[in-house]
């Protein structure tokens, strides 16, 4: 409920508009229905893991896993030789005969089946799998289906028990791949997707194993992590965790830079130029490695890079309260890049404010030691994020801002997918249309003056305009195109936020999602989650919002059909043109400059009628008329919103 007034000398005049909305025998356009859970979904909810308010209910359950991961870093023969020691625990309330494991690599094997062209290096080569300390045969025990590994075990995994996994590898690294990870010149390493991961048991849809193919990204469960990298010296390794033996890797000049950074807010060279030509970024090491040792706990992946002509840039950015007791945190930022890349002699300083930025907007303090991003050449072009670490291309010849406006959205992945732990591979605008609204979010305060939302907005109706948009809620490789996934995981998400925040306000937005991000940390939402929690905060039933703008790819077209003045006041004609239900904001503006903001619901439109009028009286003359002059919904034709009166 929308209501206006104008204060005129002392007197306040207060008038309800009557609206008037246009008769039909029956419905002119398409109704958006309410939005049914699936059966999986539903039993969810009466098992009490889910609630249809949106957080995680009473007997909400998730997997948890154990990995002790060790890996050897050959820069020679651009090799990894791996292995772990996992434990999995069975926190569900089902046995388990077998568990599932992604072999994400296997998407560079030869004749893999995937949805993107990508260099072919061989994928994994498996030399040993135990269970329980006993050896599995191949096509007995365990199998190989593309990027899937499926080890039956000896009896099944009861609830409340774990089992001991123990795996051997190898592959051979892609130079690129998929620009997500890769090696650049023979000084440059970053190594993702890596290890066998074991694959996501949820309460919803169970074993969710859909194949590796390229395009879509990732879904992880959680865990803690110890990982052990064995790599030459002068080789600088940095990765996800804590970095728990320093003393043993770094020489004293550079611990002791180190830990100046971490008390500073001014950006410290703590690996120079001078460092890595003098070959003084590292001890010497036995037999020429060094062993890095990581520690995580609680995370659902972990990356690392291995560098020996990085420059090392950090510092330390606020991150809020974590634990309550009513003092400022830091983390510390870390940037890697070389000479060749000459603008992220500010990736630092940009590091270090999106994390202080977004710990703020999203109401979670950012929750890990260090944030570390990577230059990295010509391995990829834009950026690409895992827990703690993200890899963002050089940047050259272009604008300082293109650099800040990458790193504010690959650290905005930290709370979503990382904190918040989505499932990118069906549903990725839960993820990269969350973090592109963050990361504009973020822009706005770097760079203030400017709405930075309507960039994607307009990228978004341009596609829309076509007819090339694809729904939002297909999973993510089902897209028919790349400019409709494009747009459905990123543009039109963010988008689509900026409007529900400005259907139901401000405040209760924030409320909404900051209770989504701190109910759903380290846990597995759904999209329905999503919508519940933003319903719940809203205070009122937005099923025709979720399935107007997730469901379908019907635009948004309100227009201003007529102005006429009646002896009850201005009566406004609005049309609605388009497919997609929204309110209509007017802004009436008054000869004597005073504004005016009345509403249309969307009642009127969600009975399918097309045409309604509204009649306002007002103490001066109106002379323009505008709809949604805040800008907050994506309105295909803005060139149809404003009525202006004519002089003379």
């Amino acid at each position: 409920m929308h209501r206006s007034s104008v204060l005129i000398g002392l007197a306040m005049f207060i008038w309800l508009p009557s609206i008037v909305l246009a008769q039909a025998e029956r419905p002119t356009r398409p109704i958006p229905y309410p939005l049914t859970p699936s059966p999986e979904f539903q039993a969810a909810i009466a098992n009490g893991s889910r609630t249809t308010t949106g957080e995680p209910g009473p007997n909400y359950w998730q997997q948890w896993t154990d990995y002790q991961l060790h890996v050897k870093l050959i820069p020679e023969t651009k090799r990894i030789e791996g292995r772990a020691h996992i434990v999995h625990h069975n926190r569900a309330p089902t046995p388990l005969p077998g568990l599932g494991f992604h072999l994400h690599q296997n998407v560079h094997a030869e004749g893999a089946i995937r949805n993107r062209t990508v260099e072919v290096t061989g994928g994994v080569e498996l030399s040993r799998i135990a269970v329980a300390g006993v050896e599995l045969t191949e096509n007995v025990a365990y199998q190989v289906q593309g990027t899937i590994l499926l080890v039956r075990l000896p009896e099944p995994l009861l609830p409340g028990d774990s089992v001991t996994v123990e795996i051997e590898w190898s592959f051979t690294v892609p130079q690129t791949g998929l620009g997500r990870m890769g090696w650049s010149r023979d000084n440059l390493f970053f190594i993702a997707y890596w290890y066998p991961q074991v694959a996501v048991f949820d309460d919803v849809v169970g074993w969710q194993m859909d194949p590796y193919l390229g395009n879509a990204e990732f879904y992880a469960g959680y865990g803690s992590y110890e990982l052990t990298v064995e790599a030459p010296s002068g080789w600088i390794v940095m990765g996800s965790g804590r970095l728990v033996n320093r003393e043993e890797v770094l020489p004293t000049h550079i611990l002791q830079r180190l830990a100046t950074a971490e008390g500073s807010d001014r950006v410290v060279a703590v690996v120079t130029e001078d460092d890595v030509r003098s070959n003084r970024a590292t001890l010497p090491g036995t037999d020429g490695m060094l062993t890095w040792r990581f520690q995580a706990d609680t995370l659902r992946d972990v990356a690392f890079t291995a560098t020996r002509s990085s420059r090392w840039d950090a510092v330390r950015t606020p991150v809020g309260d974590r634990d309550g007791n009513g003092t400022t945190e830091y983390a510390r930022v870390d940037a890697f890049y070389r000479g060749s890349a000459p603008r992220w002699t500010q990736a630092a300083r940009y590091a270090q404010h999106s994390i202080d930025f977004l710990s703020r907007f999203t109401g979670f303090p950012y929750p890990w030691p260090h944030m570390t991003a990577v230059e990295g050449g010509d391995i990829i072009g834009g950026g690409m994020e895992f827990p703690m670490m993200t890899l963002i291309g050089p940047y050259n010849g272009r604008s300082d801002s293109a650099l800040y406006n990458v790193t504010a959205h690959e650290l905005a992945h930290m709370w979503v997918p990382m904190i918040v732990g989505v499932d990118e591979r069906r549903h990725a605008w839960m993820d990269e249309g969350t973090t592109t609204f963050n990361e504009n979010q973020a822009r706005m305060e770097f760079f203030p003056g400017v709405n930075h939302n309507l960039g994607d907005r307009e990228g978004y109706l341009q596609v829309a305009r076509m007819g090339l948009e694809g729904e939002m809620m297909r999973w993510t490789d089902h897209h028919y195109s790349d400019e409709a996934r494009s747009t459905a995981s990123y543009s039109k998400p963010a988008s689509i936020l900026v409007a529900l925040r400005g259907l139901i306000g401000e405040e209760a937005f924030t409320e909404g999602y900051h209770k989504y991000i701190a109910d759903w940390a380290f846990k597995h939402p759904k999209p329905l989650d999503f919508f519940n929690t933003m319903a719940t905060a809203a205070g009122e039933d937005l099923d025709w919002f979720w399935r107007t703008w997730y469901y379908e790819t019907w635009t948004l077209d309100q227009a201003i059909s007529s102005v006429t003045e009646t002896d009850g006041g201005t009566q406004i004609v609005v049309e609605d043109l388009g497919l997609a239900p929204m309110p209509v904001r007017l802004t009436l503006t008054l000869a004597n400059g005073d504004q005016v903001h009345e509403e249309i619901p969307v009642d009127a439109w969600l009975r399918g009628l097309r045409v309604a009028n509204i009649t306002v009286a007002t103490p001066s003359p109106v002379v323009r008329v505008e709809i949604d002059a805040a800008g907050m919904f994506p309105d295909a034709d803005r060139s149809n919103n404003v009525w202006v009166r004519k002089q003379g």
